[in-house]
């Protein structure tokens, strides 16, 4: 029998069809999308000529500062004397009057064996001390040390650090409060070794001021104490030349300063007995007899 005329068979292919799923069409107008590229990194490479320049300079900083804290120092304890060696260092030939410098750097001292140290080959006579720096700041060794300095007869002396920034006549003020000195000591000293970002006349006058204010007090011309190189570019007008000059110049065999001078610290890394840090090595240019006469009358 053929479908048509058949009702059933009508019904059964039309609920065939209705549930055939269709396949659904994708517009061909809408773009695709493609995933995400994580970024690319660049790295930078460092040419091998740049790489060498830094390698050779941190290897040469490097050298120079563990020449200048760690060679340098010592250099001179090390090489053969020509003379004498004493306090771990050469002792400059041709001075017979020696001496030290010291501070709170020092430590506390035992004077009973430093004492001792005027029966070697290059006995100790003088000392001197740090009282005052700027105008406010004592040193906290110094009524000690200046009390036991005259105690076990040492020739002593007191020095003041120079601070540029501060007023010069407030500082020697606040020096001569401090200071007491008495017949047989050494004049002031004044220790000059900065600028302070100062132009070199105006520290010039500050230096000059100082120097007057205490030769007025004291009655008797200060000592100046620098460097051989801040003497010759920051003190080389004629008024310094007056009054005694005690160079510091150290690691050499001599003295190249061409001027007068009358002390000289050549070191400061001596090996003193009684004092337990590294202290300054000075040697008077002259005679005791001359040292004598230049102290307070």
């Amino acid at each position: 029998m053929s479908s048509r005329n058949n009702p059933i068979s009508a019904v059964q292919k039309k609920r065939t069809a209705s549930t055939t799923p269709k396949k659904r069409t994708v517009s061909s107008s809408r773009p695709s999308r493609a995933p995400k590229k994580a970024p690319v990194k660049q790295h930078y490479s460092m040419p091998g000529w740049l790489r060498n320049i830094l390698a050779v300079a941190i290897v040469g900083c490097f050298s120079m500062v563990f020449y200048y804290f760690f060679i340098r120092p010592y250099a001179y304890r090390w090489k053969p004397c020509n003379g004498l060696k004493e306090y771990g260092v050469c002792i400059p030939s041709g001075y017979d009057i020696h001496g030290i410098d010291i501070s709170h750097y020092q430590g506390k001292i035992d004077w009973g064996r430093l004492l001792q140290n005027k029966q070697t080959a290059t006995p100790l006579h003088f000392i001197f001390m740090k009282a005052t720096e700027g105008g406010d700041h004592n040193d906290t060794t110094f009524q000690t040390n200046f009390a036991n300095a005259r105690n076990h007869g040492f020739i002593r002396g007191a020095y003041h650090f120079y601070i540029p920034g501060t007023d010069a006549l407030k500082q020697a003020d606040f020096f001569i409060r401090t200071v007491k000195l008495d017949s047989g000591d050494l004049p002031p000293v004044l220790d000059v070794e900065v600028t302070g970002r100062k132009e070199k006349k105006e520290l010039q006058q500050g230096i000059k001021r100082w120097l007057d204010r205490i030769e007025s007090h004291y009655g008797v011309k200060p000592i100046l104490y620098t460097s051989y190189k801040f003497k010759t570019r920051y003190l080389d007008d004629s008024i310094f030349n007056a009054y005694p000059y005690w160079i510091a110049h150290y690691y050499v065999d001599s003295v190249k300063y061409q001027g007068k001078w009358d002390f000289w610290q050549h070191t400061d890394v001596g090996n003193v007995p009684g004092i337990k840090e590294d202290v300054d090595l000075n040697v008077f240019n002259g005679t005791l007899e001359e040292l004598k006469k230049l102290t307070i009358k």
